[in-house]
């Protein structure tokens, strides 16, 4: 329960201490407890920012590049996730989540808060830049973003024509793209001191952070069947019909952002609250209620439960709109706490688990995978925020390979391998869910990986430091003299990795491998053994 409760708030494995004291612990609010301490860690907004950041298709670059030329890239985006971060820790309120997100400059005095501008403005940018066709793939991109990631609703396949199957006509598209065409790409000065250019922007594009501003008001005329030369009637700025009451007003206040914003984030648009909550859910139990998580509309799949999404949609705002909130409730619930061992007539009666009858088994993402073998070898950095790093370097100067996945570099021009092997999604468009894959290639990753080895060197020298300071602290023993205490070590492991001890057959079958009388072949036997539990597939899984 610790071990699932832990990588779920915090995606990170509980230490062997935190697993021993939460079993000593017998108090009925143990487990209340527990939950609290979890939400207050600073790890929390690490674990649940890259929900958000895939929702966001947050990425630092393009996905494609004209010789050496970086102009369109964004050397400062790690500050937009550092910003998610942070929001996340603080529990600010969703409503305003996603105001800062979309008009921050318009709505908010805190200057610091306009690197969450970086939803709109850390997206696809094209060469032959305000050419009419160029930008207008720009604006689907930011209207596809808004339509899936906010509201569940694919707003972007009205472009061309009216929505084939939801209530959105080519009107409704044009009305939101002209809030995006009123909008302006530009780099911010990261502070006062930084040089700028005429217009304000940053004269070097190092020392600034990518956002939007408000450009001149655009209303856009159909383009008809998307054909930028093919014009109809101008559309005003204004919000979708079909979540209004009556006939939705036009947005007047400069490029509409901020208007938008008010509409998307309000207690009476009967779908943000619904898809936010759906996605959280879908983390916990390996399927949102909605299992189309970004398409609410008619060809997306019914709730399994749609009286407790609208229950937990409204009590959501009612509480205040608290992402914590929502996490303590299906925390705290029987539903969550359930075994994953079910009893037989449960399975007969649900084997497809759709009425969750128990508590299904779920594969770590690479981001919970990875920070767990950076864990068990006690080499994960504790620092938060901050650049983007190289998921697997070996550095012994620098902590790059051994800051949290969340820092990892995202590229749409080149996924780093790691990311791209361990089906982290393309960053080039919105991902409501990641697709889980099985493939030769991820394990002969964790065999031969050089990152792995050192990882498994690491964990083995961890187990030796620790059964030896154990020792020394007990008695006195000096340390040399505990380092071949197989057994201590192999338990050790276990705990580090699987918050258990080993069966009697694990630790049978480890020594009978570990057992030699050469000191350097026991070494490397251990090296091959950690290696082999970093492989499991207990590592791999969460009960």
């Amino acid at each position: 329960m610790v071990r699932r409760l832990s990588f779920d708030l915090l995606g990170l494995p509980p230490t062997p201490e935190e697993v021993a004291a939460f079993e000593a612990d017998d108090s009925p609010r143990a487990y209340e407890r527990l939950v609290e301490r979890l939400l207050a860690s600073p790890r929390f907004g690490e674990r649940w920012a890259r929900l958000w950041l895939d929702v966001a298709r947050y990425a630092e670059d393009q996905a494609h590049i004209v010789g050496n030329n970086k102009e369109l890239f964004y050397p400062n985006a790690y500050k937009y996730r550092d910003w998610v971060i942070l929001a996340f820790n603080q529990d600010l309120p969703y409503d305003q989540f996603v105001r800062l997100q979309l008009a921050a400059d318009l709505i908010d005095d805190d200057p610091a808060n306009d690197v969450a501008l970086g939803f709109i403005g850390l997206g696809p940018k094209y060469y032959r830049r305000n050419a009419p066709e160029v930008m207008a793939d720009e604006w689907e991109d930011r209207v596809d973003t808004v339509g899936r990631g906010l509201l569940g609703l694919t707003v972007a396949c009205a472009r061309c024509h009216d929505h084939k199957y939801d209530p959105i006509p080519t009107e409704d598209y044009y009305a939101l793209a002209g809030v995006f065409a009123g909008t302006q790409m530009f780099n911010r000065p990261m502070d006062a001191e930084r040089e700028t250019k005429n217009g304000g922007e940053a004269k070097n594009p190092d020392e600034s952070f990518h956002v939007v501003r408000d450009d001149k008001p655009t209303d856009l005329a159909v383009m008809i069947r998307g054909d930028v030369n093919n014009r109809g009637p101008v559309v005003p700025r204004r919000f979708l019909q079909v979540l209004c009451d009556g006939e939705p007003t036009p947005f007047q206040d400069g490029s509409g952002r901020r208007e938008l914003a008010e509409s998307i984030a309000s207690t009476d648009n009967p779908l943000t609250a619904r898809v936010i909550v759906n996605r959280v859910w879908g983390q916990y139990f390996g399927s949102p209620l909605v299992s189309t998580a970004s398409n609410f509309g008619a060809l997306g799949q019914r709730p399994t439960h749609p009286e407790l999404l609208d229950d937990l949609a409204a009590r959501f705002m009612e509480n205040g709109w608290s992402l914590k909130w929502l996490h303590r409730e299906i925390v705290m619930s029987a539903t969550y706490q359930q075994s994953s061992q079910a009893e037989a007539a449960k399975v007969a009666a649900d084997p497809a688990n759709q009425w969750l009858a128990r508590m299904p088994r779920r594969r770590l993402s690479v981001e919970s995978w990875r920070d767990a073998v950076l864990s068990a070898g006690g080499s994960l950095s504790d620092v938060i925020g901050g650049q983007s790093v190289d998921p697997t370097a070996i550095d012994a100067k620098s902590d790059a390979g051994q800051r949290r996945t969340v820092y990892s570099e995202v590229s749409r021009f080149q996924l780093h391998p790691l990311l791209a092997m361990f089906d982290f999604p393309d960053p080039n468009a919105h991902s409501g869910g990641r697709v889980e894959t099985t493939t030769p290639l991820q394990k002969l990753f964790v065999l031969n990986s050089p990152w792995m080895v050192e990882q498994a060197r690491r964990l083995a020298e961890r187990t030796a430091t620790d059964v030896a300071a154990k020792a020394e602290a007990a008695d006195g023993e000096e340390s040399a003299a505990v380092t071949r205490d197989d057994a201590a070590r192999i338990d050790r492991a276990y705990r580090l990795l699987f918050g258990r001890e080993p069966e009697a057959d694990e630790l049978r079958l480890g020594l009978a491998y570990l057992t030699t009388d050469n000191a350097d072949d026991h070494q490397l036997r251990w090296q091959e053994f950690a290696q082999l539990l970093l492989a499991t597939n207990e590592l791999l899984i969460l009960d």
